[in-house]
């Protein structure tokens, strides 16, 4: 359940707003409302975190960071230090592959001139003799004139390269000489300075890199402290962020609002009576932005670890869906994960960590998640007998045909074929057409449109059930919006499913089904349409839906896609048992010859390992989605929610 929250505010003297905020987060039980501080105490924390986050950042790539080996403890100063020493050796490596850069594009540049030696062209200069660099197209080279002094250096791939002599040491480019003839630079130091430059801060690099990975070994230390001063960040936050009356009186006052769980209130009620705090306490009203602690028994709270992982957090006014969350999602892990023989490693091998977590008195709700969604895929392997994607030829023949005996006819693969291969339709159901059969994929088809209407039918009913609470009309909308669902589950069947199975003149025992199911989506589009906005005021209501009669039309449509999207927990487990078979094929191909025993154990491991990771994602897709979308959309809920998180001195992760 949702935790109810009061909406507190807190009036302490200026002078004493220190010592209260740290009594206040030694509580930990005040989630505050967003305040944003400011001034140089907080911009130097966070400055310091900063780099010490840049510092983890940069050294976790390193091996001893990651694999967390040797890590060296050390005072928050030195971790600090340390961290700026791995931004100083960061910025001198920059730099230096910089400087290397641009030597090596200067070595480049002057490579087909060869060695040039800045101190014996100063030395020709000061005899009088100064000389430009110039390249020119062989062909172009006889076009200068005889005017010119020239001492060619090379002819390489039709470039000449040669020296122009001239008395003075004017470096502009002397009239008459042909436009195709191109000056080159000169170095401002000599090649093999610029040379000797490259190993230099190459071997520079190689020490730093050293003294870079010898920091690594401070990562858990950096990493800590930096921990450590989110607690500073967060009280400077909320020190310098507080309101105040502005005064600078000896009784100035500042004052903070925050949330407290009900029945947490008579506790602050009575820090603040010991320390001589004012506090006022009220409900929320709609437009606070009121943060949501949900507390369930233990085993529904087993769904936390993916809730956590996806971040979704229920709004503090909209419905806690853990229970019905877990419910279904360990249904559909079954489904999509499809294979009793895969569901049956996941629960051995969870069961095994989680005894070894008893003995050691951890607890693991992340492996309590997956030893249930394990044992779901191995009732689900009885169910369709499936088991490592065998036929139940090959269960048999592997001494397992007990396996064929212990599931449920109507779904299962044991019953699928008759034994000349053709489809098997032998079983005509109470609530279908009089003697047609129905084939075992469309009961599992049939199944999953029956979840759709089950969990959807739940959706609806806890809107009837809340609008009946608050004396709301809006009920019989939500009674209407349940009717369109039963009606629509038919018309799903009789379109998806099969039309002879489910005809759209189906009476069965006198009663007119699908007739019935036409009234019910008829009848209940209009209850839907009169009282969906009713806020009072009928006519209003009704007003409102014709202006968005678009948006009201597509409803119904959406009804219908949301119950045929259920059909993705039989297709893609369906996808899976696929694979499965093929793995096995393949390895049955292969695995006449003794040579290849240990190619065919690889295959099936790799072929199956990699179906179960595949199978893996698919839940977290599919599985996820239809109790974060359709479920959640039929609920009227958009996951706006945030975690309570108090003012405390837990360092929040």
């Amino acid at each position: 359940m949702i935790v109810k929250m009061k909406k507190v505010s807190l009036v302490i003297l200026n002078k004493d707003k220190e010592a209260a905020l740290k009594t206040l987060r030694q509580s930990g039980i005040v989630h505050l409302e967003n305040i944003e501080g400011t001034g140089e105490k907080l911009a130097a924390v966070k400055a310091t975190s900063s780099k010490l986050v840049e510092a983890e950042s940069l050294l976790g790539s390193l091996k001893p960071a990651k694999k967390g080996l040797n890590q060296v403890q050390c005072s928050n100063e030195e971790a600090l230090k340390k961290a700026e020493r791995a931004l100083e050796i960061t910025e001198q490596k920059k730099n230096l592959f910089e400087r290397i850069a641009n030597d090596t594009s200067e070595i480049d540049r002057l490579a087909a001139w060869g060695s040039i030696n800045l101190e014996d062209i100063k030395y020709l200069s000061e005899k009088g003799v100064n000389f430009g660099m110039y390249e020119i197209p062989s062909e172009k080279y006889s076009l200068i004139g005889e005017d010119f002094q020239t001492v060619t250096v090379n002819k390489e791939k039709g470039t000449t390269r040669f020296l122009l002599i001239t008395e003075s040491d004017d470096a502009e480019r002397p009239e008459g000489l042909p436009p195709d003839a191109y000056q080159v630079n000169l170095p401002e130091d000599s090649t093999d300075v610029i040379s000797a430059r490259i190993v230099e801060a190459k071997a520079e690099i190689n020490k730093l890199d050293k003294e870079f990975a010898e920091l690594a070994y401070y990562h858990s230390a950096i990493k800590n402290y930096n921990k450590l001063l989110q607690k500073d960040i967060e009280f400077e936050n909320v020190f310098s962020g507080m309101e105040t009356d502005n005064s600078d009186a000896l009784n100035s006052l500042s004052w903070l609002t925050g949330y407290v769980p009900v029945d947490e209130l008579d506790n602050l009620k009575k820090v603040a009576a010991e320390n001589n705090w004012a506090i006022a306490s009220d409900d929320p009203s709609e437009e606070d932005m009121v943060p949501t602690k949900l507390k369930n028994n233990k085993f529904v709270s087993l769904i936390y670890p993916l809730t956590d992982f996806l971040g979704t957090v229920p709004g503090y006014h909209e419905y806690d869906i853990s229970g019905w969350f877990l419910f279904f999602f360990t249904i559909f892990f079954g489904m999509i994960f499809g294979d009793g023989g895969y569901g049956l490693l996941v629960t051995l091998l969870s069961g095994i960590m989680l005894i070894k977590n008893a003995a050691k008195k951890k607890s693991s709700p992340v492996l309590g998640l997956v030893f249930l969604v394990g044992l779901a895929t191995v009732a689900w392997g009885f169910v369709t007998c499936t088991w490592f994607g065998l036929t139940p030829a090959q269960l048999e023949a592997y001494g397992l045909g007990f396996l064929n005996k212990i599931t449920v006819p109507l779904l299962s693969n044991s019953y699928k074929y008759l034994p000349d291969g053709e489809t098997l339709r032998t079983w005509s159901l109470p609530w279908t057409a009089p003697g047609v059969g129905v084939t075992v994929d469309q009961n599992l088809q049939i199944f999953c449109f029956s979840l759709a209407l089950l969990q959807l039918s739940v959706a609806h009913i806890k809107g009837i059930f809340r609008n009946i609470g608050d004396k709301s009309l809006k009920f019989i909308a939500d009674f209407g919006s349940l009717a369109q669902l039963i009606g629509m589950f038919y018309v799903v069947l009789s379109m998806v499913v099969s039309s002879e199975i489910f005809p759209l003149d189906l009476v069965v025992n006198g009663i007119p089904v699908a007739q019935i199911a036409l009234y019910c989506v008829i009848g209940g589009f209009a209850l839907s349409f009169i009282f969906a906005n009713y806020e009072g005021n009928l006519i209003k209501s009704i007003m409102e839906s014709v202006k968005n009669i678009i948006s009201v039309l597509l409803g119904v449509v959406n009804v219908f896609s949301d119950i045929v999207s259920y059909i993705r927990l039989w297709a893609v487990g369906l996808a899976g048992a696929a694979i499965s078979n093929t793995v096995n094929t393949m390895a049955g191909d292969i695995g006449g010859h003794a040579i290849m025993f240990v190619a065919v154990v690889a295959l099936l491991v790799f072929g199956h390992g990699l179906n179960m990771i595949l199978n893996l994602l698919s839940v977290i897709v599919h599985g996820v989605r239809l109790n974060t979308l359709e479920f959640s959309t039929h609920l009227g809920m958009s996951w706006s929610g945030f975690k309570y998180e108090p003012f405390s001195e837990t360092v929040k992760k």
